[in-house]
């Protein structure tokens, strides 16, 4: 009996371990990752300084939806013109809708003077047309200076300082002529310093990039301002990759169009998410080496505007997905508070945040009321 009795509860556990052997495993899921979060609404507890890239656009093309409060415009010489010669002047309402925003300052691209001479005149007509206008006193403006090495025959396998003594003395008369900008009255300043943004300063290769800073900042201080230099790096990619470039060389950096997100569906479905963990990782990186991060954010991106074949997914612009990105970049902004959009006017590729007939004023209003307190 004692044997029928133990046989009976081995055969009885044996099937109770079958049993719960065969239960269905529901293994990983989506709500185990790290992305899988909601952005949730981040009201502004400062005012940030917002900086919007303006940009010589060229003429619209016709595939182009989108059609600016303005009219479409072109740019000769440089400087915004209206399509109609009896329509109103671009700029003046450039500005205005930029002061409706709240944007504190454009951020005007400005190329090599000594080696790309037409194109630093045509900057500078553009720049000369925004101080031209009575409201630019309103408000401020900055240059981001376009770093084209190959004009100095700079590139991964030729430093700087190697070149010839002409091109290197050419090099810092380019950021020596800045001053010109630097002068004005409605210059932008954070700390007292004048904000000057270099474009692509992961390409700059030298043998000692804190002694070209230090002599660019030597040369700046002896006409009697000092620099808070923004550091560019491209999208998507870790601070680390170019450290030898910006450590103990510039004050702040940012990730450009990091928008761009369109040839990676992972990125454009979970946007978001994805630039808040990249960004998380920049700024904890950059703090440790004592160089601020900068956001830079925009309201969509579409490629077929540039290339009608192109393959890559569109970042559709909406209220909802623009004020999730400034949600963003408020939690990642650095001590300064400084904010980037980029852009202000580039239809071509729809990150524009300027009026158009489609939408209004909508992403001028989100701006304020995102960036600045008390606005809602």
């Amino acid at each position: 009996m004692r044997s029928i009795y133990i046989k009976s509860c081995f055969l009885a556990l044996l099937a109770s371990t079958f049993l719960c052997s065969c239960k269905k495993d529901k293994g990983p899921s989506v709500d185990d990752t790290l992305l899988s979060y909601e952005i949730q609404n981040v009201p502004a507890t400062r005012d940030f300084p917002v900086g919007a890239f303006y940009l010589n656009t060229g003429a619209f093309n016709t595939s182009i939806v989108d059609v600016p409060v303005v009219g479409k415009y072109n740019f000769t010489n440089g400087v915004p013109v209206p399509a109609s010669p009896s329509d109103p002047a671009i700029m003046p309402q450039h500005i205005d809708f930029a002061l409706k925003a709240k944007i504190d300052y454009f951020i005007f691209s400005v190329r090599s003077v000594t080696f790309d001479n037409s194109g630093y005149n045509a900057d500078s007509l553009l720049i000369k047309s925004f101080l031209d206008v009575p409201a630019s006193a309103n408000m401020k403006f900055a240059v981001s200076y376009t770093l084209d090495i190959s004009k100095f025959g700079v590139s991964n396998t030729v430093a700087l300082e190697t070149r010839p003594q002409a091109t290197i003395d050419g090099f810092y008369n380019d950021f020596k002529r800045l001053a010109t900008f630097f002068g004005k009255s409605n210059y932008m300043k954070t700390g007292g310093k004048c904000i000057l943004v270099i474009n692509s300063a992961q390409n700059l290769n030298a043998i000692n990039s804190p002694a070209v800073y230090a002599e660019i900042r030597k040369r700046l201080s002896a006409l009697g301002f000092e620099l808070f230099i923004v550091g560019m790096q491209d999208k998507w990619s870790p601070p680390q990759r170019f450290y030898y470039r910006f450590q103990n060389c510039v004050d702040a950096m940012y990730e450009a169009n990091m928008i761009d997100a369109g040839d990676s569906p992972d990125k454009v479905y979970l946007f978001h998410q994805m630039v808040n963990e990249n960004w998380k990782y920049w700024k904890q990186m950059l703090d440790s080496w004592n160089i601020e991060f900068i956001p830079s954010i925009a309201p969509g991106r579409i490629y077929t505007y540039e290339n009608a074949t192109s393959k890559n997914l569109p970042l559709k612009r909406s209220e909802s997905f623009f004020r999730k990105f400034c949600s963003v970049a408020k939690m990642n902004a650095s001590k300064s508070g400084l904010i980037f959009i980029d852009s202000f006017n580039e239809f071509r590729k729809d990150t524009q945040i300027e009026p158009a007939q489609s939408y209004g004023n909508l992403y001028l209003d989100i701006t304020r009321q995102e960036f600045k307190l008390n606005q809602n």
